[in-house]
C-alpha cells in the first residue's frame, strides 16, 4: 500500500504585513508537519519560510478604489495565475489573509473546485460593506480571527470562527534594549527622537511621505538637536524614499529588519494607518495616525465605513487613544502639532500610553501562529 501523497497548500497574502503572517503560520504549520508544501502569493518572509510564490506580494499592494484601478492589469494577471492553478491541479487547501477583495474571488474559485478555504484575519466587514460576510458564509470553510469583537458577529451569520489571538501578540518585542539601539542606530540619547513612519506601499510613500517629511522640517525647527529615524519596509527599497529625503533636505536615519527596535527609541510617532498602529501600540508609543486617499476612495468609503475610527489601534480600544489627521486635516501643521503634544505634555503623554496598554490587554495571549496551524492541519485532516 502507498504511501498518501503530501498535502499541497495555497495561501494567498496580498501585502507586506500579510507576508510577514503567513510566513509565521507557515513556519509552524512546517514544524508540525514537514510534509507540506504550500505555494501562492507572498513576499520575502513567505519565500524565506518555504513559500513558492507564484506572484509577488510587492505588485499587490495599493490602497484604494483609484489606485486599485490603475494596477488593474497586474492584479487581474495574479487572479488569472491562481485560478489556472487551482482549477487544473487543486490544492488540498486554500489559506487566505486579509487582502479581501481579491480574497473573495480566489475563494469563489477554490469553492467551484471543491477546495477548502480557511480565512486567516478577516476582511473588516465589520467596518463597511457588512454585506460581505454573506458571501464569507458561501464561500469560506472556517474563519480564524485576530480580535475577541468578530467572533459573535460571524457566529451570528453561522460562519464556524476561532479566535485565534493577534500574531503581533508573538513578535512585537525589540531585540536589544534602548539604549543598546540607540547606539546602534547613531542617535544621541540626551536628544529627542521622532519616527517617521511612511508606510509599506509605494503609493503611500507618494500620497503621505512629504507632508510627513514636512512635519519633520516643523519640528526641527521648534526642537533644535530633534532627531528621525524611519524603518524602511521590506516591500520598498532605498530608491523609493531617496527622493523624498534628499528633497527635504532632513537629516533621516534609515533603518531596516529592525522596527520593533525603532519604535523603542521613540518619543512619539507619525505613521500612516494599518497595522503599523497596532505595533506601535504594543510597544506603547505615542503617536499620531495620519489617512490621506484621493478623493473619490474617500468619498466613497465614508458613506460605506460603520465605524467612528480609522486607526486599528483605535478600533480596538474602542475609543481615540491617539489622534487620527484624515484627508484635508493632514496637514505638516496640524501633524508637527500633534507630536509637540507629546512632546510638550508628560501628562498627556502617560495618559496616551495608559489608553496603549488597555488595547495590548485586548489583543490576547501569544501563540496565535501556533493555534491557526492546528487549524490548517485539521482542515488537512492530519493529526497533530
Amino acid at each position: 500500500m502507498g504511501t498518501a501523497p503530501n498535502k499541497r497548500v495555497m495561501i494567498v497574502a496580498g501585502e507586506a504585513s500579510g507576508d510577514l503572517h503567513g510566513s509565521n503560520l507557515v513556519k509552524e504549520a512546517l514544524r508540525l508537519d514537514p510534509t507540506l508544501s504550500f505555494f501562492g502569493i507572498g513576499g520575502p518572509h513567505m519565500r524565506a519560510a518555504g513559500v513558492e510564490t507564484v506572484v509577488d506580494s510587492s505588485e499587490m499592494a495599493v490602497v484604494g478604489l483609484v489606485e486599485v484601478l490603475a494596477h488593474f492589469g497586474v492584479i487581474y494577471k495574479a487572479y488569472a495565475t491562481l485560478k489556472r492553478l487551482i482549477t487544473t491541479n487543486p490544492p488540498d487547501l486554500l489559506i487566505l489573509i486579509d487582502y479581501p477583495d481579491f480574497n473573495m474571488l480566489v475563494a469563489k474559485v477554490a469553492k467551484r473546485a471543491g477546495v477548502k478555504v480557511l480565512y486567516y484575519i478577516s476582511p473588516q466587514v465589520w467596518a463597511w460593506r457588512t454585506g460581505r460576510v454573506k458571501k464569507i458564509a458561501r464561500l469560506v470553510d472556517r474563519m480564524a480571527v485576530v480580535f475577541p469583537f468578530e467572533v459573535p458577529f460571524y457566529e451570528k451569520a453561522g460562519v464556524p470562527v476561532s479566535f485565534v489571538g493577534h500574531p503581533l501578540a508573538d513578535r512585537v518585542s525589540p531585540s536589544m534594549s534602548r539604549s543598546e539601539a540607540l547606539a546602534a542606530f547613531g542617535l544621541d540619547p540626551s536628544r529627542r527622537v521622532v519616527g517617521l513612519f511612511p508606510g509599506s506601499r509605494r503609493g503611500e510613500i507618494a500620497r503621505l511621505f512629504p507632508v510627513i517629511l514636512e512635519s519633520a522640517k516643523l519640528l526641527r525647527d521648534r526642537y533644535p538637536g530633534i532627531q528621525f529615524i524611519l524603518p524602511l519596509a521590506s516591500s520598498l527599497t532605498d530608491a523609493d524614499i531617496a527622493p523624498h529625503l534628499a528633497a527635504s533636505g532632513l537629516e533621516v536615519v534609515v533603518a531596516r529588519d529592525k522596527v520593533y527596535d525603532v519604535m523603542q527609541v521613540c518619543d512619539a510617532i507619525a505613521t500612516v494607518s494599518g497595522t503599523v498602529t497596532l505595533e506601535i501600540a504594543l510597544m506603547g508609543v505615542p503617536m499620531v495616525i495620519i489617512y490621506t486617499v484621493s478623493p473619490l476612495t474617500y468619498e466613497v468609503g465614508k458613506r460605506l465605513i460603520r465605524v467612528d475610527h480609522i486607526g486599528i489601534c483605535n478600533i480596538v480600544a474602542g475609543e481615540r487613544v491617539v489622534p487620527e489627521l484624515i484627508q484635508d486635516e493632514a496637514t505638516a501643521e496640524r501633524i508637527a502639532a500633534e507630536i509637540g503634544r507629546y512632546l510638550d505634555d508628560p501628562v498627556h503623554t502617560e495618559k496616551t500610553r495608559a489608553g496603549l496598554a488597555r488595547v495590548r490587554e485586548k489583543l490576547g495571549s501569544g501563540g496565535c501562529s501556533e493555534r491557526v496551524a492546528g487549524i490548517v492541519l485539521e482542515m488537512l485532516g492530519k493529526k497533530r
